[in-house]
């Protein structure tokens, strides 16, 4: 049913917990009825050798409640936005995690929408911040 890196994922879930210095915080799902996921980012700045400066997310941690679904896209989007730019972490999609996954059932596709909202909601936080 679900592929070897979803269950290494659902096994052993990395970036769990909460960051205690995060400077973004999105939520998704519902914690009365199912899944459920925060996730707090703490996202940095550098400047390269021509001066430009890059936004990106330096660390990112997360709580989920919810299936093994839920539990192996949370940890795979934690993932994926590590250490990218927020604007190509924001550009992460369902698909991105899937396909990293190495697929999904057909059923249990709609748990790697909380991921993918919640790391938006985090890096829109940031944003709404005065920096």
């Amino acid at each position: 049913m679900y592929t070897e890196i979803v269950m290494d994922h659902v096994m052993s879930p990395r970036n769990v917990g909460v960051l205690k210095d995060f400077n973004g915080k999105g939520v998704a799902g519902d914690p009365d009825c199912g899944d459920y996921l925060e996730m707090t980012i703490k996202i940095s700045k550098i400047q390269n050798s021509e001066l430009k400066t890059t936004t990106y997310i330096e660390d990112i941690k997360y709580l989920v409640h919810g299936c093994a679904g839920a539990i192996a896209t949370s940890s795979m989007v934690s993932v994926l936005a590590k250490g990218k730019s927020i604007v190509d972490a924001y550009q992460l999609t369902d698909n991105h995690v899937i396909e990293a996954l190495g697929g999904l059932p057909e059923e249990k596709i709609h748990c790697s929408l909380l991921g993918i909202v919640a790391l938006r909601k985090a890096i829109l936080n940031f944003a709404e911040q005065d920096h």
